[in-house]
């Protein structure tokens, strides 16, 4: 099995990462770039993107090879990561291509989509 990243024009946000099946893919502010800290019922609505044993890493269209990575999970397995921080998928995005956890404050912290160069989509205040 490979999971893909790939990066895709989303409206209201641009081009961000997205899973083969076209679901955005988020950063949460509290894991600072470096390690996995949504726990318990944050991961009910924040699921991270796992990389299941066995399975290989690919960059898709627009992804640099060199951003992405695994680290282990707290709960097991293999979180994949981008420039270091976990990336995850929003159960509120219900249809492909949706952002609609971009920029809300949930479960402990802000949570981002973000960009090919692997930086977070920040709002200027």
């Amino acid at each position: 099995m490979t999971v893909t990243i790939t990066a895709r024009s989303v409206p209201r946000v641009g081009t961000v990462l997205v899973t083969s099946q076209d679901l955005v893919l988020y950063v949460f502010a509290p894991d600072h770039h470096r390690a996995i800290t949504c726990k318990g019922t944050c991961l009910g609505t924040w699921p991270p993107l796992m990389l299941p044993s066995g399975s290989r890493l690919a960059a898709g269209t627009g992804v640099k090879r060199g951003l992405l990575g695994s680290d282990p999970d707290p709960s097991g397995g293999r979180v994949v990561t981008y420039a270091g921080w976990p990336l995850y998928t929003y159960t509120g995005d219900v249809d492909p291509g949706q952002a609609t956890g971009q920029n809300l404050n949930l479960n402990g912290g802000l949570w981002y989509v973000i960009r090919p160069s692997g930086v977070p989509l920040i709002p200027r205040s």
